[in-house]
């Protein structure tokens, strides 16, 4: 057979309906919905309940800050997967509170009060929507070369963060709790089975099925918290300004809108590689703007009533290959669920789920982000000048702070705050070293002839994707 048993070729036909913006029965959309939902559910739950015992919040406000970031996550999600005047990206996206921003957000309330910390989520909003006019000029310097690099980062990032979900962090009693390990494991393996043996759609919510499986695993054991979820409002809803009428200090926001600087690199790398994974063409400067804008628009309002800055979140890039369901009505369908329950006790509920499960289903998503940076860059051809030392730096000085956090902690806060962004900094070498090798100086014109002749990308051009989407056989497609 001419055709490969490992992986068949699907042309997008010019005027068919391009796999991201099939709807197909929303029964068969919610399953997927329920997969997005259950990896990222650890990570506006325990933000929130960070908030609330770092600034010593009544249970009431805290209830009320879990209601509106659910409820903001899921509009989020909303305003990314189906866009509206020029907001949203219409991809499979979900959004979440940025862990860097929530921290900022404690950081800030701490040195200031909460007015303040508000005010400056609010004027980070604010700033997303009127810098990304200046940052998308600068987005034809971002290869797949720089992008690729990023990726890694983000990926290799993503693990370590989700990583002390199983094993606790360091100096705490149950650090490397061999039980908790043992969770993880199973939870993987569990998923690794799934993915091997299971047909059709079970195959493609095996990371789902992993969770789940993990979770009644833990029960045996008595590790779920189910029961300490429980008390609480039956229904909730957002309280507008929680903490007062917000303040504006923009000196006390300074902090924030660095870190901004570098979400909205990271939000470069998401985007084009969610792009790819999708299989629709990739161009940056059309579609990094709408991601940007989104999130300025959701953390602004989502400020209002006691967020802290939402970003659209690199979770659910993972689920969107590992599944191979690429309509991007799956993350709205989730988006909808999110905002039920942010009003119901059922994101409460879901906070049982053992850690070290949702750690070991992260490793998994996590992992293949960073396989997939690693894929882009293989196509990057490293004999070209230069290409191989901007990946090597880029790569390298971008995993410093990641692998040695507080390395820059003497630093000024907001230089300490850009620079221990490994995204940022990876982003930043990237952009540096490509303009030096590729877009500076005279190159060899014969380089640029030969590349042309084999078919090949010149330096430092940002190439665009070719319309194909590969499917193994038996993959259910929706």
């Amino acid at each position: 057979m001419a055709e490969s048993s490992e992986a068949a070729t699907e042309q997008v036909v010019e005027g068919a309906v391009h796999p991201v913006d099939e709807f197909r029965p929303v029964g068969r959309l919610i399953p997927f919905a329920i997969q997005h939902i259950l990896v990222m559910i650890a990570t506006p739950i325990s933000s929130v309940f960070l908030i609330g015992k770092s600034l010593n919040l009544s249970d009431e406000v805290t209830a009320a800050i879990l209601t509106a970031v659910f409820v903001f996550s899921g509009l989020g999600s909303l305003l990314q997967s189906l866009g509206l005047w020029g907001i949203g990206v219409r991809l499979p996206f979900v959004m979440l509170p940025g862990g860097a921003a929530t921290i900022l957000f404690i950081s800030t309330a701490q040195g200031t009060n909460l007015q303040t910390a508000v005010g400056a989520v609010i004027l980070t909003g604010v700033f997303y929507i009127l810098a990304v006019t200046v940052f998308v000029k600068v987005l034809k310097y971002f290869p797949p070369l720089v992008i690729g690099s990023m990726v890694v980062v983000i990926g290799i990032n993503l693990i370590g963060v989700t990583g002390t979900l199983i094993t606790g962090r360091p100096g705490q009693p149950d650090f490397g709790d061999p039980m908790n390990l043992l969770l993880a494991l199973v939870t993987i393996v569990l998923t690794v089975l799934g993915y091997r043996f299971l047909p059709g759609i079970l195959r493609q919510l095996s990371v789902a099925i992993g969770l789940i499986g993990g979770t009644i695993f833990a029960a045996f054991f008595g590790m779920t918290t189910f029961a300490d979820h429980v008390e609480g409002p039956a229904f909730s809803v957002p309280t507008l300004m929680p903490f007062g009428p917000p303040e504006f200090n923009l000196v006390a926001a300074i902090p924030m809108l660095v870190w901004s600087l570098a979400s909205m690199a990271e939000a470069t790398g998401q985007t084009v590689i969610n792009s790819e994974i999708v299989g629709r063409e990739v161009r940056p400067v059309r579609d990094v703007p709408r991601v940007i804008r989104a999130d300025g628009v959701v953390t602004m309002f989502g400020g209002l009533f006691g967020t802290p800055a939402m970003v659209t979140s690199g979770e659910n890039v993972g689920i969107v290959r590992a599944s191979g369901v690429r309509s991007r009505y799956v993350t709205a369908i989730a988006g909808v669920l999110l905002i039920v329950m942010g009003f119901s006790p059922l994101a409460r509920l879901l906070g049982g789920i053992p850690a070290p499960v949702v750690g070991g289903t992260a490793v998994v998503v996590f992992a293949i982000i960073a396989v997939l940076g690693i894929q882009m860059l293989a196509r990057v051809d490293f004999h070209q000048n230069g290409n191989l030392i901007t990946a090597t730096l880029a790569i390298g000085i971008g995993m410093l702070p990641v692998l040695i956090p507080g390395m820059y902690a003497q630093l000024p806060g907001p230089v300490a705050s850009l620079l221990g962004s490994g995204v940022a900094m990876s982003a930043a070498v990237g952009v540096m070293l490509n303009l030096l090798f590729n877009h500076t100086g005279r190159r060899d014109e014969s380089e640029d002839a030969k590349a042309e002749v084999a078919g090949e990308p010149k330096p430092g051009v940002n190439t665009r994707i070719i319309k194909t989407v590969k499917r193994r056989p038996g993959d259910y497609r929706i």
